[in-house]
């Protein structure tokens, strides 16, 4: 695992999250006195523009639906 092809950039990764796409979701819940306060959830979508055309993504709604073309 010593020769130069094994090494990965991170610029490598960087063109696979952009290509194939990575979503990211998580919750945030704030409470104080075990009293929840403020619930958020989110949902990231991280790729490159380019990627969601050649997939046909026509529209991507807020509530993280997205449509596809016919």
């Amino acid at each position: 695992m010593n020769s130069q092809n094994d090494n990965i950039t991170l610029l490598d990764i960087l063109d696979g999250v952009l290509d194939k796409g990575v979503v990211i979701t998580g919750d945030l819940i704030l409470s104080i006195a075990d009293i929840d306060l403020v619930y958020v959830n989110i949902c990231l979508l991280v790729t490159a523009v380019e990627s969601i055309h050649e997939r046909g993504i026509k529209n991507v709604s807020e509530s993280g639906n997205s449509r596809r073309e016919n």
